[in-house]
């Protein structure tokens, strides 16, 4: 396992080691020990969840707040999509920026992703089976959304907007402006 420092403060690319031979592969996706003394993180996973989406679907840009907060360690199991984190914590130094990466089945690349967060992808290849660790069990009362095209943060989903497909809840999610006195 190595870790990759991204410009936005505390989230981590994680590259695992994959072991490939004519049978196909092996890699350990998760560890908690070498994963704490790596990126310094002391998250208990407590919650796993895993999604399938078509060529354009975007979910996102999601949280959860107060004390039902999460972090978390997502891959992609099939396909390819753009994962997006925005550190929406106040007193950050890199607060209302944002990362992007470009996880698939086949590079094995997995993102960490704090507490305090707006998280979201959007599917490049015809099909995406997405799977995340949360350390919180999730609470619809503590959600929030953050919209996907907020011209503060100008997120390049590397996708035409006529492509994307968002759900109703998603196509109501706040701007960030709106969003500060939320959190």
């Amino acid at each position: 396992m190595k870790i990759e420092e991204t410009t936005l403060k505390d989230c981590y690319i994680i590259h695992d080691t994959v072991f490939e031979d004519s049978r196909g592969y092996f890699f350990e996706s998760f560890n908690s020990k070498k994963f704490q003394e790596l990126t310094g993180a002391d998250a208990h996973f407590v919650q796993d969840n895993q999604s399938s989406s078509t060529r354009g679907v975007l979910r996102g840009l999601h949280m959860q707040t107060g004390e039902y907060a999460q972090a978390k360690l997502v891959r992609v199991l099939e396909g390819s999509v753009l994962d997006v984190a925005v550190d929406l914590r106040k007193y950050s130094p890199t607060f209302g920026n944002y990362f992007t990466v470009e996880l698939t089945a086949q590079n094995h690349k997995q993102f960490y992703i704090p507490k305090g967060f707006a998280h979201g992808f959007v599917v490049l290849s015809d099909k995406a089976v997405f799977f995340y660790k949360c350390d919180n069990f999730y609470n619809k009362e503590s959600e929030l959304g953050l919209m996907y095209d907020d011209p503060e943060l100008n997120i390049n989903w590397q996708l035409p907007k006529e492509e994307l497909i968002l759900s109703e809840k998603d196509q109501k999610n706040f701007y960030l402006t709106d969003i500060l006195n939320r959190l």
